[in-house]
């Protein structure tokens, strides 16, 4: 099984942030890579935008590209900010919210 990249420039270096846009009053997604093993997605959030309290089947690993975002796991909060990453283990509650502006790389692994 290999990982088939889509959405995103080869063999060329990128700036992970300037690949995905903000747009007014939304979330926005990118995916990069998606099969049975693992998911890549960029997403930019607005400020005060959100993706609401969920939980996932695969271990959820977020850096912060750009601004400032938070993080609730389990009903705690975190900040993250650009170069900062934390991981939301697999089968608990967590949410995302743009304190600011905010941009993340998102890896799942299943």
């Amino acid at each position: 099984m290999s990982v088939k990249m889509k959405n995103i420039s080869q063999a060329e270096v990128l700036v992970l942030k300037d690949q995905i846009s903000y747009q007014p009053g939304q979330v926005v997604s990118k995916t990069l890579a998606q099969n049975e093993a693992v998911s890549i997605t960029l997403f930019s959030f607005d400020k005060g935008e959100e993706i609401s309290t969920h939980a996932s089947g695969g271990d959820a690993f977020v850096t912060c590209l750009d601004g400032t975002g938070k993080i609730t796991i389990d009903g705690e909060d975190y900040l993250l900010h650009e170069g900062e990453s934390i991981v939301m283990p697999a089968g608990h509650p967590h949410a995302v919210f743009g304190q600011e502006q905010f941009k993340m790389l998102l890896v799942v692994v299943f």
